[in-house]
């Protein structure tokens, strides 16, 4: 067995990918207050974040879909070969193949926009539809840009250049603001929406230009190419279309809760859009992180099968280990502090404290399901370096079913038999995909454990993690009574800060290794 990249090397790339994606992720929380700022609950932010989640579907499909699954499995073990050509050449012909499907779909989607808002937003009426159907024929072209960053982004993963290509959406996100900025606060909904929209596709451009250079650098004999003649081209074309069908009813499980919060009571689609801007920030940070820098490590193991299964085995108990330590506190603090982190990120401008608290809610069901997202993710990750692309898809299945059945029941049914105000129906469906996330994540638990042998955190490491952020909560808690009414921003100062400091205090007393760890650094700092 060979594994060229150990684990040190794999935790600086997981170290640069976090990093990145925290810029990014910042700047990207910086556009979300200025979208709040400037928009507020509107009907224009609802129209917005509707219209984005539209061809956002493309990118993601696409992009993360075919390059996670199905191109840097290959593309990083023909590396670890040193198969330069033909790891140059699956390139090419991947590179290719998405340019000329995602330009067909782009157009057909600016063609048939009004179609599709009819199937994915049908409680829009009047100017909010009309405004959606202009800002989705806007945003077309830049989720075809950022389907070619996503395989810029899989060709320097695979080189492990993690950091430039997980920052590169600062770009994105800086584009949108400055839009909004020109735009001025004086300008109407409508207008800063379609400024909004026109800053995106000029980020998209920027996103994919300034990862160009380097990709060009690293496989110097990419040339536009159709020829997918030979053996692994072929396996990223046959790892294709599960992949594609799997990341495809995911995305339309997020279109679901679209389609559902359109009928809700105005606000509800932006304010699910905000919730999902924090949720998904641990989701990045420490899920895709680690993810990320795992799938090209283990994709080049090479050995026999009790090898690879117990070099996997190590990388995923590291791994899933990392995850826990840090989404766990993130759950707790979205249950017991979620308006404090609300508050302190949206509430500005046109964006009320009520608004806080209601996103505050949805961001409660949405903690329901984080852990298991995230460590789902890794699981997914070893399925797809066993060249195993339908296992996850038949989870991904499930999980989509359970989504939208349980979506309809909490956000549409059960809040009029319970006397529950209908805009509540929006946390409904966050803590339904939640119980589905669970779901999935024992399926994929159960499915890897057959193949490579059980690979998960104890229950008493998970067990320790939950009593130290629960501690960590409560004190948190108690200051943010003490405090009192002050500015958001000074609350989460004075909350956040000791909430964290107190959990990996609680953390390293109760003897867990990455607190501990933590602490030692943080000794071993002021001693030098």
């Amino acid at each position: 067995m060979t594994a060229p990249n150990g684990e040190e090397e794999t935790g600086r790339g997981a170290l640069h990918v976090g990093a990145g994606i925290l810029a990014s992720r910042l700047v990207g929380l910086i556009r979300q207050r200025a979208l709040a700022h400037y928009l507020g609950l509107s009907f224009a932010a609802d129209a917005f974040n509707a219209a984005f989640r539209i061809p956002n579907f493309l990118q993601n499909l696409f992009g993360e879909g075919v390059l996670s699954a199905s191109f840097i499995p290959v593309y990083a073990r023909l590396l670890a070969e040193g198969d330069e050509t033909e790891a140059a050449h699956t390139a090419s012909v991947v590179a290719t193949l998405l340019a000329l499907v995602t330009s067909l779909l782009v157009l057909l989607g600016v063609v048939a926009t009004p179609q599709l808002i009819g199937l994915i937003a049908p409680g829009f009426e009047g100017a909010k539809r009309d405004l959606t159907i202009s800002l989705v024929r806007m945003l077309f072209p830049g989720a075809g840009l950022l389907v070619l960053s996503a395989w810029c982004l899989g060709v320097l993963n695979s080189h492990r250049r993690f950091l430039l290509s997980y920052a590169a959406p600062i770009a994105w996100n800086v584009a949108i603001i400055v839009a909004l900025v020109i735009a001025g606060a004086d300008a109407s909904p409508q207008k800063l929406a379609i400024w909004a929209a026109g800053g995106s596709v000029a980020g998209s451009a920027l996103q994919l230009l300034v990862q160009l250079p380097v990709v060009r650098k690293l496989v110097p004999r990419a040339a536009p190419s159709l020829a997918i003649g030979s053996r692994h081209a072929r396996t990223v074309l046959a790892n294709f279309f599960p992949v594609f069908v799997g990341r495809g009813v995911v995305q339309i499980s997020a279109y679901v809760d679209t389609l559902i919060a359109s009928f809700l009571p105005g606000g509800a689609v932006a304010a699910l859009a905000s919730a999902q801007v924090l949720y998904t920030l641990p989701v990045s940070l420490f899920g895709m992180s680690v993810s990320a820098a795992e799938l090209p490590a283990m994709s080049s193991v090479t050995g026999g099968p009790n090898a690879i299964a117990a070099a996997l085995r190590t990388r995923l108990e590291r791994g899933l280990r990392r995850i826990a330590f840090l989404v766990i506190p993130s759950a707790v603090a979205f249950l017991v502090l979620g308006d404090v982190v609300a508050g302190a990120l949206f509430q500005t401008g046109h964006f009320s404290h009520q608004d806080t608290l209601y996103v505050w809610g949805i961001l409660m069901g949405s903690a329901v399901g984080l852990l298991a997202s995230t460590l789902g993710r890794l699981y997914a990750s070893a399925f797809y370096a066993l060249r195993d692309t339908r296992t996850p898809l038949r989870f991904a299945l499930v999980r989509v079913a359970l989504t939208t059945g349980l979506g309809f029941l909490f956000a549409l049914t059960l809040p009029p038999i319970l006397g529950i105000e209908a805009r509540w129906g929006a946390a409904g469906l966050t803590a339904s995909a939640g119980i589905a996330g669970w779901v999935e994540f024992v399926l994929l638990r159960r499915a890897l454990r057959a193949r490579i042998g059980f690979a998960a955190p104890t229950a008493a490491y998970l067990a320790r993690l939950w009593i130290a952020a629960g501690a960590a909560a409560g004190l948190a808690f108690a200051l943010q009574v003490a405090i009192g009414a002050l500015h958001p921003i000074v609350v989460a100062l004075l909350v956040l800060l000791p909430y964290g400091t107190a959990y990996f205090v609680l953390t390293a007393l109760l003897k867990v290794d990455e607190g501990r760890a933590l602490i030692d650094a943080f000794h071993r700092r002021r001693g030098a």
